[in-house]
């Protein structure tokens, strides 16, 4: 798997005791006993310990650090409220969460069974309703501008240009979109000129109540105590700008876009190449190191790690499995509650 990983983690096995300065729960405190037993168990297990660069080392009573030390590649089991659950310690550099969208915060079924079918289901409607408004003209052109550049495609949908008035052009003509729209979904493309439409259609539904945006129950209660910690909260997605803020605008749980200090789309780069998160940091006013990504995709988690970024892969429902490597190289989470901020006492 390449160089070392940034993993998240609780300190060296077998420490003899957690200092009571060293984490911060999330959800409610955990007894240190809990997590010295586990740890001490872990290593008389032999359980396989890695060196990683940016490591967390154990620190002093006076929060000095004390040396950066061999941890667990894995997250820490501990008992909590008579059940267990894994925790990751957030290193005491990162200021900044950056959240993927789709497989993080939100079910991938919301995004592949309601957003997108919505799209294909009712894309000629909306087409017929704004088809004179300026806004839908732009987006027609910029489609049509995108069906001439994949003309060399195999199955790409011309969409033609109007020459005529008559119902039957325009019929012609908004059916052409309504096929190049479908064919670029079905191969699930990103073009700007698709998002854009998409975009449009979605805050149109979601304006009328047609759309509310879903997430994890977990995400909306430790995105409040992140930053009621003192963190910043960014998203990261391959979905347009607009797009995110109306999944958290119109939402399940109401309004939620006081919760984020920011967004990104691919408009920056792409999500699997090292410079957008140098880019986002800059752009954030901070170094990459300061930055916790959290994804489901580990291409991305890769690509963020190799700028200095710290990453955790976020382990839901739906998503796509991982390799064995890939689970015993990253840091894994199910749960936001499973990260633990550095005491800012």
């Amino acid at each position: 798997m390449g160089k070392p990983g940034r993993d998240l983690h609780l300190g060296p096995p077998g420490e003899e005791r957690v200092a009571d300065a060293t984490l911060e729960p999330l959800c409610g405190s955990l007894p240190h006993s809990h997590i010295t037993l586990t740890l001490a168990l872990r290593a008389a297990r032999g359980c396989p310990r890695r060196d990683h660069r940016g490591a967390v080392g154990r620190q002093d009573s006076a929060g000095r650090a004390a040396g950066t030390a061999l941890h667990t590649s894995r997250p820490i089991p501990v008992v909590a409220s008579g059940r267990e659950m894994v925790v990751l310690s957030v290193p005491a550099e990162v200021t900044v969460i950056l959240l993927d969208i789709e497989g993080t915060t939100t079910p991938i079924a919301f995004v592949k069974d309601i957003l997108f079918p919505y799209i294909k289901e009712n894309v000629k409607e909306y087409l017929q309703t704004h088809w004179e408004e300026e806004e839908c003209q732009q987006d027609v052109s910029l489609l049509r501008k995108q069906a001439e550049e994949d003309s060399h495609l195999d199955g790409a949908v011309a969409i033609p240009a109007g020459c005529g008035n008559g119902a039957d052009d325009l019929h012609q003509m908004i059916q052409a979109v309504v096929d190049n729209v479908c064919w670029q979904m079905s191969l699930d493309r990103k073009t700007t000129a698709l998002k854009q439409l998409q975009g449009h259609m979605w805050r149109a539904a979601f304006a009328a109540g047609r759309l509310k945006g879903e997430f994890f129950e977990d995400v909306v209660p430790a995105v409040r105590k992140w930053r009621e910690a003192g963190m910043k909260v960014f998203i990261y997605s391959s979905g347009s700008v607009e797009a995110q803020k109306l999944l958290f605008g119109y939402s399940t749980e109401g309004d939620i876009l006081e919760l984020v200090d920011g967004h990104f789309d691919t408009k920056i780069g792409h999500k699997v190449e090292s410079d957008s998160y140098r880019k986002i940091a800059h752009s954030i006013g901070c170094s990459t190191n300061n930055i916790l990504f959290l994804t489901d995709v580990t291409l991305e988690a890769s690509a963020a790690e190799e700028a200095d970024v710290h990453v955790a892969v976020v382990v839901r429902p739906g998503n796509a499995g991982l390799t064995d490597d890939e689970k015993t190289y990253y840091s894994l989470i199910t749960s936001f509650s499973e990260l633990y901020l550095p005491s800012s006492t």
